[in-house]
């Protein structure tokens, strides 16, 4: 038994099959208690995504950061300063703080990446590559639907992995070096409760940055079957990115990419915070990222999908 659903400017009618007061095109025939919006729950999607493999690996790596910092300062000593300048990274044993934040300073350019790449590019095209996407659509749940839940998903693993690597920092830090203020580069300390608060900032700012990342590798995703090739894509763009940045000659036009802007949360951990860096960093990383995610979500909706 099935029922039918009028479409705007239509005229109800009764099930399709030349029945008297149908006009063709204007019913969409549904099975009963059927509800787009109650496929693919989130919970159903993320414990799938929990489940896999690369999953566990990612945690583990994230995990494991900080005590291999640790193992490398314990054998080679407390950093020190270099041409009299000093750096995040020669403060990082004064304080669990200080560790978390180094944990931060030394995974923000690329390893963080890894994550926000592999859980955005896996998304569309790990279905894709295992046949499967169109058993899922025939199900059928929306694309749309399908795509909201899937990257829904993969932001939230990938601010979950960029949360675990500073948390754990903060744990293993202040294990080894204590639980204190933070020793601010340029001079100055700073209360171990503000350091926690202004650690929880930059998590969000570094979150909000990778954006560019997650919406590339997810648009690929939409355009391959490969996963391997959207999380490499992502990887490889990101990359030319930051190539790019390094080459001072483009002079103003280095604004316009995210790379550019990447470590902005430096700003944060200064005696007085400065919003302005961040606020162009996240105006750049949206913006570019809005614009990849609607071609993700265009693309995908009039693509032939046989896989």
């Amino acid at each position: 038994m099935s029922a039918t659903v009028t479409e705007p400017g239509g005229n109800p009618g009764r099930d399709p099959g030349g029945v008297p007061g149908k006009r063709p095109g204007t019913e969409r025939v549904t099975a009963p208690g059927y509800r787009p919006g109650r496929t693919l729950p989130l919970r159903v999607e993320a414990v799938r995504q929990l489940k896999r493999r690369r999953t566990l690996v990612m945690a583990g790596v994230m995990g494991l950061l900080p005590f291999v910092l640790l193992i490398a300062f314990a054998v080679a000593g407390s950093p020190e300063s270099r041409s009299g300048r000093v750096t995040l990274m020669d403060t990082a044993t004064a304080s669990g703080a200080n560790f978390a934040a180094t944990c931060l300073f030394v995974s923000a350019g690329f390893l963080l990446v890894i994550p926000v790449a592999l859980f955005c590019g896996d998304t569309v095209a790990s279905e894709a590559s295992w046949s499967s996407l169109r058993y899922l659509l025939a199900a059928p749940v929306p694309r749309a639907r399908l795509l909201w839940s899937k990257l829904a998903v993969a932001l939230g693993l990938s601010a979950a992995a960029m949360v675990l690597l500073p948390l754990v920092g903060l744990v293993v830090g202040s294990m080894a070096y204590g639980w204190g203020p933070l020793h601010i580069p340029t001079g100055g300390v700073m209360p171990a409760g503000t350091a926690a608060q202004r650690l929880v900032i930059v998590v969000a700012y570094i979150f909000v940055s990778q954006l560019v990342t997650a919406a590339l590798a997810f648009w690929l995703s939409t355009k391959t079957d490969a996963p391997l090739g959207a999380v490499g894509g992502a990887v490889g763009l990101t990359i030319v990115g930051n190539v790019l940045d390094a080459v001072t000659a483009l002079g103003s036009w280095r604004d316009f990419l995210p790379a550019h802007w990447q470590f902005a949360w430096a700003d944060a951990i200064q005696p007085r915070m400065e919003w302005g860096g961040m606020i162009q960093g996240s105006a750049v990383s949206v913006t570019y990222a809005l614009v990849l995610f609607a071609l993700a979500f265009r693309g995908f909706a009039r693509k032939d999908v046989v896989s």
